[in-house]
Formats: C-alpha cells, structure tokens, sequence
C-alpha cells in the first residue's frame, strides 16, 4: 500500500465556524491527520510518500476554472480588503439562492465568497488553497500509482482538509477541492473504462454525487445518514439515481441516526453488490470515520473494531483502490479507526 500524506495540510487551520447559530472552535482541525499519521507509524502499512504537485488540468476537468481561480487568490483578496483581516478567517454570509444570478461573478469580495459557498462552517483561512491543491495532488498521485505492472493493490490520499463536498464551483463542508473526485477523474485519464466512488463517510457525498450525476463512466455511491436530518441535507435521497447519461449510476444509501454496524454493514453489502454488477476497473473509497460511535457531530454506532471488518468488506470487491480521506471528528480516535480500514483492507487483500 503506497501512502500519499499531505505536507502542507496544517497550514489550513480554522479558527471558528458556525455551529447550530453559534461561532464555535472548528471540528476540522490538523490534529485529526496527525493522530492518523502516529497510528501509522505505531502500525506501519506502507510506504509513505509526498506527492508531485497536480496538473492544473486535471483540476479544471473536475472545478470550473474561475472557481479554482477565486480559491487560490481569496485570502489575498480578503487581507487586501481590511489588512487586520489577517488575524481572522473568511466565512461567507450572503448567498445566491433560487432565482438569482450565479452566472456573473460580483466585484463585491462577500458576495464571491457566497457565490462559491453553501454553508458558514467552513472557514478559509492563509493556508486553505496550499493545503487543498496539496491534497488534491496526493489523490493524484495515488490513482497514477495503480497503474503498470507491479502496481500496489491500493493506494492512501492522506489528507485533509476533506473533498466530498466541493462541488464544481462550490465549497461547503470542510471542503474545497473534491479529492474523491480528482482521483477518479485520474484513473480514467490514465486508462479506466469505468471507475466508482464508494462513500462512507456519515454525510452525503454530495459534491461527489453533483460533478459524475449525469456521467456512466463513473458509478458514484453513498452510504449517510438521512438528508431529512442529517447535514448536508438537500442531497443524498434514495430516489437521486442520476441524470441524462447518468441515470442509473448513482446510488444513495441513506440510514437513521443510531444505525448499528450490523444495519450499516447490509447497507455495505448492497453498494458492493452494485459496484459488481457495474464492473468497474478501479475503486475510489471515500474514507470517513465520522461513522463512530464517539463522534461528536454523527449519529450512528459502529465501534473502533468495526472498521477493520469494513476495510475487509471493500477488498472483496477485488479492486485497485484508491482511498481519500474524508471526515472524523472524535479526533483522538481518528488514527486507530483510519488505520483499522487499512489494516482491514490489507488482509483481506492478501
């Protein structure tokens, strides 16, 4: 297993975000790798790399160019307004909803920063683009490395912050640039007929679902919790199959609030099913613990031990995979859970 770590993941580091009507201290913190990264080195699953930097092309297939041009020029546009913004992150406050105009982007700094958003959770801060292209580079880099004779079974985007909900030309969630989707975009540019992008993180994959829902090449499914109250609320039905080409290839698996690993398990079962059915060349796995029963913003039960059955369960589909990871908040547990799937997978695998 080759293992692709983000160097420049703590240089996005939230203050505060908004939290149930209250700017509370971010959930989505760098310690959250770190942990992951200790566990690594406790229990060693491969080697860990640093990644060459992404083409910019391979971003633009996946996020409209002037989405990916407001990011990496935002915290200058932001300090530029006012310099003792510095010492504060950007949240955005006013959006564009049904009706009006995205098509034109405003010269007002607040209402772009709408423009690009769905939520006020997720600060952008000096750091944020540096850490998401890195990031973006690391799924990358670890779908390239699937490819050839001698090519490892599986490979890691350890990273943060997390991807899958970054649409096209938005941002929400803790995420900014759609890792999940980079990779799978990769894989067909490197030769894959067909590619799926399992996830299971507790939140809907909705970015993920947004940017393939009217493309067959690539199959998206996602097991969550229910739209009707669980973040991100407005995607992730089960009636949401796909659109156009699409329709057909997307899955959505949504379960209530206190599942049990039992229950999420048979949920497993049938996205694995469906992955088999669609016969893909690789597999992209959207990892996130959030799943835990200790986490503090997710609501279902499975245990640490859990998730070596579960990284078991995704290697019987005999796939090269590529995982990127999502999100985890119970941050002290998130290395044993991270690796637990690694581990899993490895000797399921072998």
């Amino acid at each position: 297993m080759l293992i692709y770590a983000n160097p420049r993941h703590a240089g996005h580091s939230g203050r505060q975000e908004m939290y149930r009507g209250r700017l509370v201290p971010c959930h989505e913190v760098p310690a959250r790798l770190e942990h992951v990264l200790a566990e690594l080195a406790r229990r060693p699953l491969g080697e860990i790399r640093e990644a060459p930097p992404v083409a910019r092309a391979l971003l633009e297939a996946v996020h409209a160019p002037r989405y990916l041009r407001f990011l990496e020029t935002a915290w200058q546009q932001w300090v530029a307004l006012d310099p003792a913004n510095a010492a504060l992150d950007a949240l955005p406050s006013v959006w564009p909803v049904r009706g009006f105009r995205a098509d034109l982007e405003p010269a007002n700094f607040a209402a772009r920063l709408g423009l690009y958003s769905f939520d006020a959770g997720t600060p952008l801060t000096e750091g944020t683009w540096a850490a998401a292209e890195a990031g973006a580079a690391c799924a990358a880099a670890a779908a390239f490395s699937l490819a050839g004779s001698g090519a490892p079974r599986a490979a890691v985007a350890l990273t943060r912050p997390p991807g899958h909900h970054a649409g096209a030309d938005f941002f929400g969630g803790y995420c900014f640039v759609n890792n999940a989707a980079v990779a799978a975009q990769a894989l067909r540019e490197q030769g894959a007929r067909r590619v799926a992008v399992l996830d299971v993180d507790y939140h809907h994959g909705n970015g993920t679902q947004s940017l393939f829902y009217e493309r067959a090449d690539v199959l998206t499914l996602s097991i969550h919790g229910d739209p009707r109250t669980e973040y991100p609320f407005y995607l992730g039905h089960a009636d949401e199959t796909g659109a156009g080409a699409g329709l057909g290839f997307n899955l959505n698996l949504p379960l209530p609030a206190g599942t049990d690993f039992a229950h999420w398990r048979a949920a497993l079962a049938t996205a694995l099913a469906r992955i088999a059915a669609f016969a893909p060349d690789a597999l992209v796995v959207a990892l996130g613990v959030d799943t835990y029963e200790g986490d503090p913003i997710s609501r279902f039960r499975l245990a640490s031990g859990d998730y070596l059955q579960l990284g078991a369960d995704i290697a019987g589909a005999g796939l090269p995979t590529v995982f990127t990871l999502e999100g985890g908040y119970a941050v002290a547990a998130m290395g044993t859970n991270v690796v637990n799937v690694l581990e899993g997978f490895e000797a399921a695998a072998r």
